[in-house]
């Protein structure tokens, strides 16, 4: 049985076990990146600000005075502070900006997806869906596309989600539904962009 994060947070803070620490940056690290990717669009700034997380997580686990104390929450606790990296980043960049909100049920874009899609049982169909998700991701309000993000790709509830983002989590589930509206508009319009020009040929 693997040890759970706890286990091993506990082993390198009163051990200094470093194999320990090890396997919690292994455990994680996809997750961890893949958010980072979808945030700044290229994979050595995403690294870059990867190995930044790591620097403040490291610090912040060593020092005294502000040591890791929350328990069962590390993967949430490591997130906010790569999230607070990549919004230093963005925000260098000029590219962050609040948007409006407002509740829905939260479902995530990617759950619905395969029940939507004519393509959902096809490898190709669905990995060429997949660069066209992404180029469209991109075209949305930064905290909707965060949203998207976060859960995808590290699997944070809604209400981890809300607190990484210091809001409610009514805020958090609007961000999804406009997200996910608004990528199903493009979806629409996507498609009848392509019978248009299939008529046109």
């Amino acid at each position: 049985m693997q040890p759970s994060d706890e286990a091993l947070v506990t082993a390198y803070l009163e051990d200094g076990d470093e194999e320990a620490f090890r396997r919690l940056v292994e455990r994680h690290q996809d997750r961890i990146f893949g958010y980072l990717m979808g945030m700044v669009k290229d994979r050595a700034t995403a690294n870059d600000i990867f190995q930044d997380t790591f620097v403040r997580v490291i610090n912040a686990m060593q020092d005294p005075d502000g040591a890791y104390s929350h328990e069962g929450k590390w993967l949430s606790w490591v997130m906010s502070i790569a999230r607070n990296a990549a919004i230093d980043h963005i925000r260098k960049q000029k590219k962050w900006a609040d948007m409006p909100h407002d509740p829905d049920d939260g479902r995530s874009f990617w759950d619905t997806l395969e029940d939507d899609s004519p393509y959902a049982d096809e490898e190709l169909h669905r990995a060429e869906q997949r660069e066209w998700l992404d180029e469209h991701i991109e075209q949305l309000a930064p905290e909707q596309r965060e949203v998207l993000l976060l859960r995808q790709e590290t699997d944070l509830t809604f209400r981890e989600i809300a607190e990484l983002q210091d809001v409610s989590i009514n805020t958090a589930l609007g961000r999804m539904r406009y997200a996910l509206k608004n990528l199903r508009k493009m979806m629409e319009d996507s498609d009848k962009a392509s019978l248009a020009g299939t008529k046109d040929s």
